[in-house]
């Protein structure tokens, strides 16, 4: 027969912290790793209310509050783990996995029994993880972005001149953003110029700044950007779109080191490093002759190529995650997550317009979404279509009507995807929740205030 003082010999030697409560919810027994865990001597805790040694987590709230414990078998939703933050007695915290669970009636008068372990150094490997995922605000796990991470922060050391390319949206101007703030540059100015908005006359001033009446409306002296840049970073985007005339006075600018503003005949000594991008191929203009070659080996000395999202659709995830945290910022509203179908979708469609275009199609479906998921029929009908997921010879596919009946449970979001058909998908979300209106509309990410509006239109049938 096992003693009390065997029994407890044991628990005292387990890393994870137990602790035993009765039916008033006190303390009644405790071992010694959940006192260092708590960071307090575990004698003195017998007899503290349960509520009161984890104060400010669920299960103490609910204990407060009168309700049923939902962390233990037969609770609200049945869950046996949760992970919480304690604060010591020493201002220290601590990240904890706790275990809950009811314990068979027995003599010693103990009701539950709490399982403590430190997720402390899980925590910090999750955000160190995180952190090699990110660079500034450029977020991507996959090979092309970790190899755009290692290049970029080998270019950041340098002064040399940077040329970004990559198509229409994929973040250049994060790119030169984080490349200036991993430099030794990074305590100067950042200066964006879009060379393509701009005409040729009105360029040429921003870049170098214009004298007091050099030309009609002048009516004061102007800084360029190069003269604001100094000290700094000079990013110029889109810089394919600059004309022959403008190429050679910037040229002059990057060998000289000096730029003249326009209505004055004397140079001003300028240091700022120039980072150029373009969606264009500057090498196939520098052959036709678009393009100055010597401009183009001055701003290409150190090349950062960053990728299209279709060649990365593993950090589609990623930068949803974050996209959606900052909708749901702007729209003061709760973050919202994508439903595994929908990221399925997204994941294959194409995005011609890159990161840029994933930022407003997440946004579209945030506007459409009625709960806390983003589903399938959220989203643009581009995204779903057959051909713009990369797939032309993809054939129509027949409306939920048709589908098979041999299809697994939870294929009403890939029927509702295929044609769009609410009817389908709320039906599915129904039989599988077995008539549970409540049950079908977390299913569906909707309230079921709206589920019971579109039942009650005859919508789904």
């Amino acid at each position: 027969m096992i003693t009390i003082a065997a029994l407890k010999n044991l628990l005292d030697n387990l890393e994870e912290g137990v602790v035993f409560v009765d039916a008033q919810r006190r303390v009644v027994e405790i071992n010694a790793a959940a006192g260092r865990l708590l960071g307090r001597d575990g004698d003195h805790l017998l007899g503290t209310a349960c509520p009161t040694l984890f104060a400010g987590t669920r299960c103490a709230r609910e204990c407060l509050s009168g309700g049923r414990c939902s962390l233990v078998p037969g609770g609200a939703d049945a869950r046996k783990v949760q992970d919480i933050s304690l604060r010591r007695p020493d201002g220290s915290e601590i990240a904890l996995r706790m275990w809950a669970m009811l314990l068979p009636a027995n003599d010693a008068g103990l009701h539950c029994s709490i399982v403590l372990r430190d997720r402390s150094r899980e925590v910090a490997l999750e955000a160190e993880v995180r952190e090699r995922w990110r660079l500034g605000a450029l977020v991507g796990r996959a090979p092309a972005m970790q190899a755009l991470y290692a290049q970029l922060l080998r270019a950041a050391v340098s002064d040399a001149s940077v040329l970004v390319t990559g198509e229409s949206g994929v973040g250049k101007e994060l790119v030169a953003r984080a490349l200036h703030d991993n430099s030794p540059r990074a305590h100067g100015p950042f200066v964006p110029l879009d060379c393509g908005a701009l005409p040729e006359n009105l360029l040429e001033s921003e870049l170098f700044g214009h004298a007091k009446g050099a030309f009609s409306g002048a009516a004061t002296a102007r800084v360029g950007r190069f003269e604001a840049a100094n000290g700094g970073t000079l990013l110029l985007d889109e810089i394919g779109e600059i004309s022959p005339a403008m190429q050679t006075k910037l040229l002059r600018v990057l060998q000289e080191r000096e730029v003249v503003r326009l209505g004055e005949n004397h140079p001003r000594k300028v240091d700022v490093r120039v980072v150029a991008a373009t969606h264009r191929d500057l090498d196939a203009m520098v052959r036709t002759g678009q393009f100055r070659e010597d401009l183009y080996y001055r701003l290409r000395v150190l090349p950062l190529h960053v990728p299209p999202l279709r060649e990365r659709a593993s950090d589609i995830a990623l930068l949803a995650a974050r996209m959606l945290g900052e909708l749901a910022e702007r729209y003061r509203r709760a973050p919202l997550r994508v439903s595994p179908e929908a990221l399925t979708a997204l994941e294959a469609y194409r995005w011609p317009g890159n990161v840029r275009q994933l930022f407003n199609a997440l946004e579209f479906a945030m506007v459409q979404a009625d709960g806390p998921v983003i589903l399938p029929h959220h989203l643009l009908p581009e995204i779903l279509a057959p051909g713009a997921r990369g797939d032309e010879r993809a054939p129509a596919v027949p409306g939920a009507a048709r589908a098979s009946a041999a299809e697994p449970r939870g294929s009403y979001y890939r029927r509702a995807m295929r044609a769009d058909d609410e009817r389908a998908m709320i039906r599915g979300a129904l039989e599988e929740a077995g008539g549970n209106r409540a049950e079908a509309a977390r299913r569906l990410g909707m309230s079921r205030t709206t589920l019971w509006k579109k039942l009650k239109d005859g919508r789904p049938g």
